[in-house]
């Protein structure tokens, strides 16, 4: 059912906890499963040093969020933002298919915290560049 990479990740994750001072944070979460990633990221330079997660779900959200954190680590923001669910499905060779939604997190986990980032750099216009994945812009703005 899961592969060997999943396996490993899900038994042995990297990245795991909470980078204090952090400059860029992402929270996603599925209510449909009830999983819910929360990404920690030290970006200098445009470049990520750190990226840590903790996430509450199932086997196949850990061994996503432990991939997604070690693909983006050294990336620059731009070429994190690229990384797809797809790129880290294909990274952990597959998921099962009523598993591929854990990569999907992993993804607006990813870009969440770049958008927070940005946000917080002044970088961006929130407004204009939110996707309304974790609804946060909404939550600080009642």
């Amino acid at each position: 059912m899961y592969s060997e990479k999943v396996m490993d990740h899900f038994s042995n994750p990297r990245n795991v906890g909470e980078i204090e001072n952090a400059n860029a944070i992402g929270e996603v979460g599925n209510a449909k499963c009830g999983d819910i990633m929360k990404i920690y990221m030290n970006i200098e330079d445009n470049i990520i040093k750190d990226a840590k997660f903790k996430t509450f779900g199932c086997g196949a959200a850990i061994a996503t969020s432990s991939m997604a954190t070690e693909m983006v680590i050294g990336k620059t923001v731009d070429e994190a933002l690229a990384l797809t669910n797809k790129a880290v499905m294909e990274a952990l060779d597959g998921l099962p298919p009523e598993k591929v939604h854990c990569s999907v997190l992993a993804e607006e986990a990813i870009h969440s915290a770049i958008s927070d980032y940005k946000r917080r750099m002044g970088l961006s216009d929130e407004e204009k560049n939110c996707s309304g994945c974790c609804g946060r812009c909404k939550e600080e703005n009642e």
